[in-house]
């Protein structure tokens, strides 16, 4: 066996260990992924409860560390001229560079919103309580003319004295 087949054969080995090694890192990145049930569905009592979850649900955990080890050894490939056909393992890199910086985005808005909310609420609850009318001095002054009980009582107790 000559050298140059001796190293052909090695740098075959090579190439489809970095492929393997691509694609590992690819699936780890997708499972870090958020599950689309954890961010569609809440099962809190309010808003500020359901931005909370949601703000938890989109995390992207170790993807984006998955994700860089795999353009990493992508790149190392690519220029070792190891695949013979890397388009598919291209294009998903982008698919998966994509959801990751989605879900970082939206992870980032939804903490803002939820910050938001409570000074939101309480800005509200003091409308609505400046809203309420109180009542008027018109009335407190009628319920005033108006004899009670005990008023009548104190005047035959002081006629009869």
């Amino acid at each position: 066996m000559s050298q140059s087949t001796f190293d052909d054969e090695l740098f075959g080995e090579a190439a489809s260990e970095v492929r393997e090694d691509v694609e590992q890192h690819l699936d780890a990145a997708r499972e870090e992924l958020p599950a689309v049930e954890a961010v569609w569905e809440s099962d809190a009592d309010n808003t500020l409860g359901t931005l909370n979850a949601l703000r938890s649900a989109l995390d992207v955990g170790d993807a984006a560390d998955h994700l860089r080890d795999a353009k990493k050894w992508f790149a190392m490939g690519e220029r070792a001229d190891a695949f013979e056909d890397a388009d598919d393992l291209e294009a998903e890199i982008a698919a998966l560079d994509s959801a990751v910086a989605d879900v970082e985005a939206a992870r980032e808005q939804v903490g803002e919103l939820a910050s938001t909310v409570p000074s939101l609420k309480g800005a509200l609850e003091e409308l609505q309580v400046d809203d309420e009318p109180e009542p008027a001095a018109d009335d407190a002054d009628a319920a005033d003319d108006e004899p009670d009980a005990t008023d009548g009582e104190a005047d035959e107790a002081d006629a009869e004295a």
